[in-house]
């Protein structure tokens, strides 16, 4: 008994213990970003060690045989975490360097419309004509893509070389210079044009640590170039950033890179530096950030360079973290991840010190898997943009669901708004500036996934699909209390949402036709959604409560896909100019989705990455009014280089990128070709052949 009675005395002593020593540990804690304290420390979370391994340790020490038992880690984002925030420090003084050892929705300049997203972007107007921008998401927020114009020039990717064509005369355009690889293993991803400066980001795929399952190879090479001699562009500086591209941004002449992946180890030592101009710059240990309860091996680097004084170094934030989603407003940058988790992943303190707790210490029910918390959650963190250039970690949040991508999230008047979507539903959260969840909608079409989302001002817009597409209408004006005000159930669904004016939205995406199969009892066994072609239509969304489809227009067949079902950029919209187009194209084989489970993404992304044989692109062309709804005016074509195999027969035109129009004339960029046409009836002007044989 005086044994049982010892155990029992110093197992409290022990509880007791680890109690005092969680209180101090978590009270050391004051803010949200912690220092790395070491560069063992670092390489225990390169391991996947948890910061905390060694606390567990001590937990599981004197209770060897115990399953689990651990202080919780406030997963779910308690309110006082909430209400802290520290400033992010750079590692731009002190650092060590080394030598090297190798809306208005228009996509013209003519930006208008206060209250409604822009889709044209900022570049410079040099050339005094209007012309076309890149299909950007938030006004004054330059996105990079793979085709930029001046009015006077374009500059596009052509395999591993950026080209300049000198398109001033547009029946004389002529290609004046081309970028070629920097070196053997760089591929242009993106670029960015500003002013007198054109930025090339890089892929480049390393040569070290191939059998490591911990690095993922592709670091981020950003060189600027001096443009304003477009014949002989000059190199003004470079830097490298030993993570994989993710996405950038340009606000007044600030560039942003961000740049997310696995921790790296080379030479038995967790990769924390980056270059710039040549030199190697190795913050240390000290460079890395992570933030309070979250705890992972993936390193996110966020990089500022002020394009209008070019002579600053680069500024460099790290902060372990994933990124798997982002959106940048002006003034803050969002980013997000997943983490699918239980609603228990950790016992109570009460489950701990009460009568359960001690007698039935031995139990095993610690998860709760049918419990309704659980599943994917969505982690957004928040960084402010600040006046002198430096990114400040600011807030955080946490929400259950997931979003599809940058659409999914919008900042207005100060407040983040969310389209998450559930195995429950889909619905719209708005946050306040404090991150503080301040309003929510009801869950809708339970069972049915979320393929398009689009704010717009004080409404918000949702596309859910299962074999019908019901086009759904929030008001967001009380963002206290938005409200789901009208749905609209169309055949097929849309993929992506284009604000055409204040009243009028188009959709892109797929017509379907619904099949329902039975057994021989005539009983329903499920249902297939089979895509019979790729539709745009415009929706009148005047009366909030009464979304109409007033026109549509199905392209091709079954086989028909477009780049912009899955990327914005690809659009080319003016309202002013009445003119609407995209590049589209047939693969040899059908698309299907069947049981209403498939997901469209997957689909067109296994068409994609396994080089599926497509018979044919074309640049297709249409006239848009709310009148006359869309008409076609024509496709163009470029046709590759009549060097064909024998097996190349399907692929017998070259892969159309982008269109853009400079004044009257409407540019169709390819790798191979550069053509110009009228836009008034696509007479061909001239064309000019940019890729070598």
């Amino acid at each position: 008994m005086k044994k049982i009675i010892a155990l029992i005395l110093l197992i409290l002593v022990i509880l007791a213990g680890i109690f005092t020593f969680s209180i101090i540990k978590l009270s050391g804690e004051e803010g949200e970003i912690l220092e790395i304290s070491s560069e063992e420390e670092l390489k225990r979370i390169y391991e996947g060690e948890s910061e905390d391994s060694l606390f567990q340790n001590i937990i599981s020490l004197p209770f060897s045989i115990i399953k689990s038992i651990h202080i919780p880690r406030y997963n779910s984002l308690s309110s006082f975490e909430d209400s802290v925030s520290l400033n992010s420090s750079t590692n731009s003084n002190g650092r060590t360097t080394y030598n090297p050892s190798d809306w208005s929705n228009d996509t013209s300049t003519k930006i208008g419309t206060s209250d409604i997203q822009s889709s044209g972007s900022d570049s410079s107007i040099s050339s005094g004509k209007e012309f076309s921008t890149t299909n950007i998401q938030v006004e004054n927020v330059d996105e990079a893509d793979i085709t930029k114009t001046d009015g006077d020039y374009i500059y596009s990717l052509s395999d591993d070389k950026v080209i300049i064509t000198d398109v001033r005369d547009p029946e004389k355009i002529k290609k004046v210079y081309e970028i070629t690889n920097i070196n053997d293993n760089a591929i242009p991803e993106e670029i960015i044009l500003y002013n007198d400066k054109l930025v090339v980001i890089y892929k480049e795929e390393s040569n070290t640590n191939y059998y490591s399952y911990k690095s993922s190879n592709n670091d981020t090479m950003v060189y600027i170039y001096d443009i304003s001699n477009k014949e002989r562009p000059k190199e003004i500086k470079n830097y490298v950033l030993k993570q994989p591209y993710y996405t950038s941004r340009c606000i007044n002449g600030r560039l942003y890179v961000i740049s997310s992946g696995n921790l790296k180890k080379e030479n038995n030592k967790v990769v924390t530096s980056y270059k710039e101009d040549g030199e190697i710059i190795e913050p240390g240990y000290k460079g890395i950030k992570k933030i309070k309860n979250l705890y992972t091996n993936k390193l996110t680097i966020l990089s500022m360079l002020d394009l209008n004084d070019i002579d600053n170094p680069v500024k460099i934030n790290s902060y372990l973290m994933d990124v798997e989603n982002a959106y940048v407003s002006e003034n803050n940058i969002y980013l997000l991840e997943e983490e699918y988790k239980y609603s228990n992943d950790s016992p109570k303190l009460s489950s701990i010190f009460g009568v359960k707790g001690i007698f039935g210490i031995f139990d095993e029910d610690y998860y709760d898997y049918d419990n309704e918390d659980t599943g994917t959650y969505t982690k957004i963190y928040k960084f402010n943009l600040l006046e002198d250039g430096n990114i400040k970690f600011d807030k955080r949040a946490e929400e259950k669901g997931t979003t599809i991508n940058q659409f999914s999230i919008d900042e207005y008047k100060n407040n983040l708004r969310l389209a998450l979507y559930t195995t429950e539903g889909s619905r719209v959260v708005v946050f306040d500036e404090s991150m503080q969840k301040i309003g929510e909608t009801e869950n809708l079409a339970k069972g049915e996934k979320m393929y398009s989302s689009r704010f717009m001002g004080d409404r918000a817009y949702l596309v859910t699909y299962k074999t019908i597409d019901p086009l759904f209408a929030i008001d967001l004006s009380n963002p206290y209390k938005p409200k789901t005000l009208g749905k609209l159930k169309i055949p097929g669904y849309s993929t992506y949402l284009h604000p055409y004016n204040e009243t009028h939205i188009i959709g892109i995406g797929m017509q379907t036709e619904e099949k329902v199969n039975r057994n021989i009892y005539g009983r329903v066994t499920s249902t297939t959604a089979t895509i019979t072609g790729m539709k745009m239509a415009l929706f009148d969304v005047s009366d909030i409560a009464r979304p109409i489809q007033i026109s549509d227009t199905v392209i091709g067949d079954s086989r028909t896909t477009s780049a912009v079902l899955t990327n914005h950029k690809a659009l080319l919209f003016s309202k002013e100019k009445e003119l609407i187009a995209i590049p589209v194209n047939n693969y040899e084989e059908d698309f299907e989705i069947e049981d209403a489970s498939g997901d469209y993404d997957s689909i067109i992304n296994k068409y994609t990455s396994y080089n599926k044989n497509y018979v044919s692109e074309g640049y297709f062309v249409y006239n848009l009014n709310i009148e006359n709804g869309f008409k076609l005016k024509g496709k163009i074509t470029h046709d590759k280089s009549k060097k064909y195999s024998k097996y190349s027969y399907y692929n017998n035109s070259s892969r159309l990128l982008r269109g853009l129009y400079i004044d009257n004339n409407l540019y169709t960029i390819s790798e191979d070709y550069v053509k110009v046409n009228k836009l008034e009836d696509l007479t061909e002007v001239s064309s000019l052949k940019i890729k070598e044989d």
